[in-house]
């Protein structure tokens, strides 16, 4: 009795792994496991602190965007002397607007036979258009923070690569600089060329008229939205300001209507990839937050 006693007792401590096959599942299973099981920890707590995981909206350049000022500014020292901007500048802020793609019969740039009739005036004709106005072109473009030096070197820049040989005009020195600077003038001398083409009696009454409505929608529009402000008046003034080629004028509600009820997206879609008669952008290097802000700015003038 006491031998198969013993048999038993032996077998009950016998261990469950019996071949050199469940030796090696058992080893690698006992690496594996703990491994697995700290990498699902890991993820599990990395997780918890990826907020926005999958996009860019946590990166550097994201959070600055998102915290920096609405406006910004720089300071500049206002005993410096003035910096004028070249022709080519002036041409590519304001005049292209009109002059890029001939809108409202102006003269298109580069185009030697639409620029000869005009060239023929003489060029203190063409500046005298560009600084006070004519037909559908506001006084200086719209863009009335040009110095008169500066809209007679986008006058130059533009008659010279289309056909003309104007001179250079020389630069204002010392205290001669502050005095046009006073009077600000824009570069978009050929869009009031151009409208001259057509040739419209009422033309300083066309050019007047926007001013009277929109001062009081301006006024309204303006509060908060100082950025639409700035490029309204930088560079949609030339068009909007009047509705040349049938560009819907500031502060007029029916005119906006049709826009308005397209939705800002859509309003916004076309301003930057560009629309009928108007350039891409308006022919500004404007970002598409200040055409945004531009065009709310618009928007609000004309409810």
């Amino acid at each position: 009795m006491s031998l198969p006693e013993h048999a038993e007792h032996g077998h009950g401590h016998e261990s469950p792994i019996k071949t050199p096959k469940q030796l090696l599942i058992t080893v690698v299973l006992a690496f594996v496991i703990p491994i697995s099981v700290i990498i699902l920890l890991v993820n599990l707590v990395g997780s918890s602190i990826r907020t926005g995981y999958g996009s860019n909206s946590q990166t550097e350049e994201s959070i600055a965007k998102r915290i920096q000022p609405v406006a910004g500014f720089k300071l500049v020292d206002a005993n410096a002397p003035k910096v004028f901007k070249t022709g080519e500048q002036v041409f590519q802020s304001t005049c292209v607007a009109c002059h890029g793609s001939g809108v409202a019969g102006a003269p298109k740039f580069g185009d030697k036979d639409a620029w000869a009739p005009f060239i023929k005036q003489g060029f203190d004709d063409l500046l005298k258009n560009a600084i006070h106005g004519i037909g559908a072109m506001p006084p200086k473009g719209g863009n009335s923070s040009l110095d008169d030096f500066e809209v007679a070197r986008a006058v130059v820049y533009m008659t010279n690569q289309s056909g003309a040989s104007f001179p250079e005009p020389a630069e204002p020195a010392g205290d001669q600089a502050a005095a046009p600077a006073a009077a600000p003038a824009a570069a978009p001398a050929a869009p009031v060329v151009a409208a001259k083409t057509a040739e419209p009696a009422p033309a300083p009454a066309a050019a007047e008229k926007p001013a009277a409505p929109a001062a009081a929608p301006a006024a309204q529009a303006s509060a908060g939205n100082s950025v639409g402000e700035k490029i309204y008046k930088s560079v949609c003034i030339t068009c909007h300001s009047v509705g040349v080629a049938g560009a819907p004028k500031f502060g007029d509600k029916a005119s906006w209507d049709p826009f308005i009820k397209t939705g800002l997206d859509s309003m916004l879609a076309k301003a930057i990839s560009g629309v009928g008669a108007m350039p891409p952008r308006g022919g500004s290097q404007a970002t598409d937050d200040e055409l945004k802000a531009a065009i709310e700015y618009m928007v609000d003038a004309a409810k």
